[in-house]
């Protein structure tokens, strides 16, 4: 029963810290942030692309807070994994320091912990 809560608290933590702290960058994006348009800029994509990743990471959130759709959840954290992996590599491929390149991956550690460790509920019924 501990293991249980322990497993139940840790999701939750690494949930919040992790996907559900991209409401904070989804909002960031969507409304233009100058930091995130200095960033896109730096990476040589167009601005407009803010506004897209912004509304998935939004509705990304959505959809791994709320109860039940664990297929929609599925596909929310497969799409933080690819967002944060191609910020990772865009980082890498710019020539940025060690840290830009890292901030992305400490957040994919979340959103894997967060998908690892949730619970049976919020899984496919095949998992």
């Amino acid at each position: 029963m501990k293991t249980s809560r322990m497993k139940t608290i840790a999701y939750w933590v690494t949930t919040l810290l992790g996907p559900a702290s991209f409401v904070i960058g989804g909002f960031l994006f969507f409304t233009h942030g100058e930091q995130q348009v200095e960033v896109m800029t730096h990476l040589g994509y167009p601005t407009y692309l803010l506004t897209i990743l912004g509304l998935w990471k939004l509705l990304g959130v959505i959809a791994i807070v709320i109860p039940r759709f664990p297929r929609i959840k599925e596909w929310a954290y497969a799409g933080f994994f690819f967002e944060l992996t191609g910020a990772a590599a865009s980082h890498a491929f710019s020539g940025d320091s060690l840290a830009l390149i890292a901030q992305p991956v400490v957040f994919l550690a979340l959103v894997i912990a967060s998908w690892a460790l949730r619970p049976p509920s919020r899984k496919l019924s095949s998992d």
